[in-house]
């Protein structure tokens, strides 16, 4: 995926664009999460960004970043369609490693802390 491409995903947005994404975000999260959990080796700090995409203090810019690429995270056809056994995450974790490049700075040790709460509850399940 070209670094354009990469660039209009995490394209913050409209406020409305934005509550649409997390709307979308919040509902197939947890669902993508267990589809994906064996494709994302750094799963750990996309919950992370989940839990400061959401957070309130979360710069509004920052917030929309993620919100995009969590939303093209949880979308089932995207540029490789998710169904696509071994493949179908690969364009996701492009995107999911750009955002968090761009906003690591954000994510705050109480995001990594019910990151790891979340991954532990998880694994239990």
């Amino acid at each position: 995926m070209d670094e354009v491409k990469i660039g209009e995903i995490l394209e913050p947005g409209s406020d409305d664009r934005r509550r649409s994404r997390e709307e979308r975000v919040r509902a197939q999260f947890w669902k993508t999460v267990r589809k994906a959990a064996k494709s994302i080796p750094f799963l750990d700090e996309v919950i992370a960004a989940y839990y400061c995409a959401l957070d309130p203090n979360t710069p509004t810019k920052v917030r929309g970043i993620l919100l995009a690429s969590l939303a093209y995270f949880v979308l089932p056809f995207d540029f490789i369609p998710d169904l696509i056994l071994g493949l179908g995450f690969t364009d996701d974790v492009a995107v999911l490693m750009a955002a968090l490049s761009a906003v690591r700075s954000h994510i705050t040790p109480a995001h990594r802390a019910a990151a790891r709460k979340a991954l532990d509850d998880f694994d239990r399940n």
